[in-house]
């Protein structure tokens, strides 16, 4: 099993993790029947349709 020979500098670590830090802002889209804002591919939280149906 491979072992690091070194210790890994703090610069080094930083910049690995730097990508890992940037979280972006989920993507929304309108909802057909009450023109609300909701996660894409799931059912509308406020009036429960979901591709034309009523699911909740």
């Amino acid at each position: 099993m491979g072992v690091p020979k070194r210790r890994q500098s703090h610069s080094r670590k930083n910049k690995r993790r730097s990508e890992w830090l940037k979280i972006e802002k989920p993507v929304l889209a309108e909802c057909p029947q009450c023109h609300e804002y909701k996660l894409p591919h799931r059912a509308c939280l406020n009036c429960g349709y979901y591709k034309g149906k009523n699911v909740m």
